[in-house]
């Protein structure tokens, strides 16, 4: 087993090391935004995934936000959308991250996007990747790049060489009430989980391209008999069978490969732009861990988003001093009653530090009110805390 984990994580790492792993993100700012209770006042620090979140924030007027991640791709792809931002219009925006391609993509690049961006390794991996924007080839969608767009164009393919789960498929994601989407989710469903696709599920090198590490794995298969399929299946019923799917711009952008004006982030409507454009200098982008970043930019910072980043730590013996030291980081640069938000695939956050439970007051009733509605729905919890003396 020790030689199986040691692949594992190899593999993982590769990938993580070596591409872009999300191209939006899988967190939904509406349920953050009822949760986190931003005001002007609030500094926030959240890891980067693909900026979306953040720059959906600033909708609430907030002093700054930090985004820290360690892969510098999702801090780079941030960086490409506060440059059009700043540099050009709305149009323009929605070619590029509402159309997922764009005829001019390589143009407007060097004469917009380039002088902008904040580091050389930005600047060299938008020249290298770029032409994910050209609209060519077997994956003509930005949203079909990097290792998730990928995974998610794989699944597409999967369904589009069964006609009867592409139909399906597709019947779902226009049905026009809950009782249609019922229906065909419940057509779907046995077409999707086949023993291959299943087998494919629980691949790690497949999860790995999700962004799904082994700890995280272990801690969504573990109340399940079938291990990761059956947290899958939970996943998915809840989400496109009992949720609409009217506005779930989530699932429809990997179907569909792009957003549309109507069903689309809040950084992508014509609306926001202008107020996203004058407050978008106040995301900095910090490319380290977040206790590397908290201790060179200490600080009383009044909300920590932290995604599913914990899960990522979990029941890992090697990394529980890691877990320990980002905690009492956290707690050493909380402003008095700052805010924590965690989402996890486990039922309950029993792997962390006994400490945490002294010192971090959760809000159960109404994160769970909150998860309920959540569009993304590939998490079994969210957890909001407030920092106490």
């Amino acid at each position: 087993m020790g030689l199986i984990h040691s692949l594992n994580e190899r593999i993982f790492h590769h990938i993580h090391n070596k591409s872009l792993v999300y191209n939006a993100c899988w967190e939904d700012p509406r349920c953050d935004r009822q949760l986190l209770q931003l005001t002007p006042m609030s500094r926030v620090v959240v890891l980067t995934s693909a900026g979306c979140n953040a720059l959906d924030y600033l909708l609430d007027d907030v002093a700054h936000i930090s985004c820290v991640d360690v892969n510098p791709r999702q801090n780079a792809l941030l960086q490409f959308k506060v440059a059009l931002f700043e540099g050009s219009d709305y149009d323009t925006l929605f070619r590029f991250f509402g159309d997922g391609k764009f005829d001019r993509a390589r143009e407007v690049f060097y004469d917009c996007v380039f002088p902008r961006l904040h580091d050389a390794f930005s600047r060299r991996w938008w020249e290298y990747f770029i032409d994910a924007f050209s609209g060519r080839g077997l994956r003509p969608s930005f949203y079909w790049h990097g290792s998730s767009g990928v995974a998610a164009w794989l699944i597409r393919q999967w369904l589009r060489v069964r006609p009867s789960a592409w139909k399906m498929a597709q019947a779902l994601f226009a049905a026009k009430d809950m009782e249609e989407q019922a229906y065909y989710y419940d057509k779907l469903e046995p077409c999707f989980f086949t023993p291959l696709f299943t087998w494919a599920l629980r691949q790690h090198a497949f999860q790995s391209m999700l962004g799904v590490p082994t700890s995280q794995q272990k801690l969504a298969a573990a109340p399940y008999s079938s291990g990761l399929v059956g947290y899958f299946v939970d996943c998915l019923r809840r989400v496109l069978r009992n949720l609409p799917l009217q506005d779930n711009y989530f699932w429809k952008l990997y179907f569909y490969g792009h957003y549309t004006s109507a069903c689309c982030p809040n950084y992508l409507k014509s609306e926001y732009f202008s107020v996203i454009r004058q407050r978008v200098s106040r995301i900095s982008t910090h490319t380290s861990t977040l206790s590397e970043f908290l201790k060179q930019h200490p600080g009383q910072y009044t909300h920590f988003v932290l995604l599913d980043h914990q899960d990522w730590m979990a029941r890992e013996p090697a990394m529980g001093s890691a877990l320990e030291e980002e905690w009492r980081l956290i707690l050493d640069n909380a402003a008095p009653g700052a805010y924590v938000l965690m989402r996890s695939a486990a039922r309950e956050l029993d792997f962390l530090p006994n400490f945490i439970q002294r010192r971090v007051v959760f809000d159960i009733e109404t994160a769970e009110r909150v998860h309920r509605q959540d569009r993304v729905g590939t998490y079994a919890s969210t957890w909001i805390g407030q920092i106490v003396l």
